[in-house]
Parts: C-alpha cells; sequence; structure tokens
C-alpha cells in the first residue's frame, strides 16, 4: 500500500475550529468503498473510458471516502488508483480529479509548491491561498508541507519573495494570528484602528511593519470591528487605503486579506465570476477555488454568488464552461439551492 500511502498522506479533517464549515460535498450514506473501486476500475478500462461514472463517484465521497476508495482500488487492481486516474483522464477533467484525490491541506500545499518552484513565482496563486486561509488551515498547511515537500514553508516562501511583500507572507504563515474572544475589547479596537490610521493616510509614505503586525496578530472578529472604526478617522475605508498607500503584490495581498476579513465567501464568489466572464475563461482560477473549498465553505459561496451577481454559480458553470470539465464542476458545486 505504500504508493497510495504515499499520495494520500495523513487524513487532516481539521479545517480550523473557529470557522464553521459550510460544504458541498459531505459523506455519502451507504458508502461501500469496494463497490465503487469495482465501478471506477470498470470506467477506466471501458474502451474510450467512462468519465461520468469518475465524476458520479468522486464528486459525491468526501477525502476520507476517496482514500477509503484508493485503497480498495490498489487491493483489488493490484495498481495505484491516483496513476490509473492520470493514465485514463486528461486535461481540465484531470486536474480536477487528481485535485481531489488530496486533502484539503494537501491541496493547498501543493498550490503553493506549486506556485513557487521552478523559474519565477505565480505571485497570484500564492496570493490567495495564504491571505486567504485561516489560521488552523495555515497550520495545517505548514504540517502537510513539511511531510509531502521535505522543506519549510516559511523558507520557501521567503526564498522566494522579497521586500514588505515577503515580511506581509512569513507574518501570515508564522500563524501568530490570536483566537477571538467573547469579550469586545473597545479601547483596543480604537487603539488599532488609530494605528492603522497614523501608519497610513495621515503620514507621508507608508508604515507597513505597523500594518502587517495588526493585520496579521489580531483576530477576524476584532479586525472586523477595526475597520468600521478605522473610518471614524480616516476619510478613506482600509480597502481605499490600501489602494492608495501600497503598490503591487503586497496592495493584492493586503486587499485580499481585508476582503477575506469582511466576507470570505464573497470574495471567492467574485474571484469565480470574474475567472469564468473574463476572456479565456481562467480554469485555473476556477478549479483552485471549487477543488479548495468543496468541503469547506462552498455552500455559501454559492449562496453569495448569487446574492452579488443575481445568478447562480451552477448557471454560469453551464454557460461558460462544457463536456465533463463543466459535469465535474456542476457535480462539486450541487443543486442549485
Amino acid at each position: 500500500m505504500a504508493m497510495v500511502s504515499e499520495f494520500l498522506g495523513q487524513l487532516c479533517l481539521n479545517v480550523g475550529a473557529n470557522e464553521p464549515k459550510h460544504p458541498t460535498v459531505v459523506p455519502a450514506t451507504d458508502f461501500n468503498p469496494d463497490t465503487d473501486a469495482a465501478r471506477i476500475e470498470t470506467a477506466i478500462k471501458t474502451k474510450g473510458v467512462d468519465e461520468q461514472t469518475i465524476i458520479d463517484i468522486l464528486t459525491k465521497r468526501t477525502y476520507s471516502q476517496r482514500r477509503d476508495i484508493a485503497f480498495a482500488f490498489e487491493r483489488r487492481a493490484k495498481k495505484d488508483l491516483i496513476s490509473a486516474l492520470k493514465g485514463a483522464l486528461s486535461g481540465s477533467l484531470e486536474a480536477v480529479i487528481l485535485g481531489l484525490m488530496k486533502s484539503t491541506s494537501q491541496y493547498d500545499a501543493s498550490l503553493i509548491r506549486g506556485s513557487i518552484k521552478g523559474a519565477g513565482t505565480d505571485e497570484e496563486t500564492l496570493i490567495e491561498v495564504l491571505c486567504s486561509r485561516s489560521n488552523e488551515e495555515l497550520v495545517d498547511i505548514k504540517k502537510v508541507y513539511k511531510e509531502l515537500f521535505k522543506k519549510d514553508l516559511e523558507k520557501d516562501v521567503a526564498g522566494d519573495t522579497s521586500g514588505n511583500f515577503a515580511k506581509l507572507l512569513l507574518a501570515l504563515v508564522e500563524t501568530n494570528r490570536a483566537d477571538p474572544i467573547a469579550v469586545v475589547d473597545y479601547d483596543k479596537i480604537d487603539l488599532d484602528a488609530r494605528a492603522l490610521y497614523e501608519a497610513g493616510v495621515k503620514i507621508k509614505g507608508t508604515d507597513v511593519p505597523t500594518w502587517i503586525s495588526i493585520m496579521s496578530e489580531r483576530s477576524v472578529p476584532h479586525l472586523q470591528k477595526v475597520f468600521q472604526r478605522y473610518k471614524s478617522y480616516s476619510p478613506y475605508d482600509m480597502q481605499e487605503s490600501i489602494a492608495k498607500e501600497v503598490k503591487g503584490d503586497l496592495q493584492k495581498s493586503f486587499l485580499v486579506l481585508v476582503e477575506c476579513f469582511e466576507n470570505k465567501q464573497l470574495y471567492f464568489a467574485k474571484r469565480l465570476n470574474e475567472a469564468m466572464k473574463s476572456k479565456g475563461a481562467k480554469e485555473k482560477i476556477v478549479t483552485r477555488i471549487i477543488v479548495s473549498r468543496c468541503e469547506v465553505d462552498l455552500k455559501k459561496i454559492c449562496s453569495e454568488y448569487k446574492t452579488s451577481t443575481g445568478e447562480s454559480l451552477q448557471k454560469t458553470i453551464l454557460e461558460h464552461t462544457k463536456g465533463d470539465y463543466q459535469k465535474v464542476l456542476l457535480g462539486l458545486c450541487g443543486p442549485e439551492q
């Protein structure tokens, strides 16, 4: 079983105790991994490959269930399921299905690794993953990153980024964010709001380290109140201030952070809408968000999508994607609510 264990690693289901989960992919009832493995084996052996069966099974099972299917498949077929799927599938469908064979934290760790290894850095992916994940998710990602790649996430990020952009990402990776507390500390809210204003809009230039420490160390509920209070000091809200004060990847990172503090699922909904409706649909972004969030909060993302755009995510997928890729995305999103 070495191969399956190597690919599938540890079963990681801790997705952040402080954030309620709203998954679209939930455990299948009457689950039988042997039956599923047999059906997948037949689908792979079918002339031309029966993609629909593979989609129907793997989009309706959680990662832990897919893992059980992989072990059952190896027992019966005497070969590794992931290698078999790689051989049978291609293109965007393959990218989604192979993503589903990883746990959420393994998938996130692989996204980060893919964004920094080789020539050049895919800053967009790096920013999206590191700036949108909760403290608990980042703790898991760091652990899994070390297990999968035998490297420290901090060292890899530091080696591939520079300046204040690197300092912000490293502060997030250090996972020093405070846990939410039941008591609202209005004095601290006021102090932080004033400090953000005095470190940016109030002065010539920007005291970036102050922004980094507040945004990487305070709890999310605290920061939500800080940004409200901030408006009583600054003529601009926090997002407008970021746009005025800093540029480039640092600006993008702060903006993703603030959008996610204010409403993470709306941030992902907007990203999906932009990616699908932009010229030459950006499949990588769509795949990344739907695969990484289907067992976390995709149900809530679907709801925010409908509220903000007036149409369902499922309808947009139908209009802007096609073939097996469309089917696998719809399978993960589930029916319209």
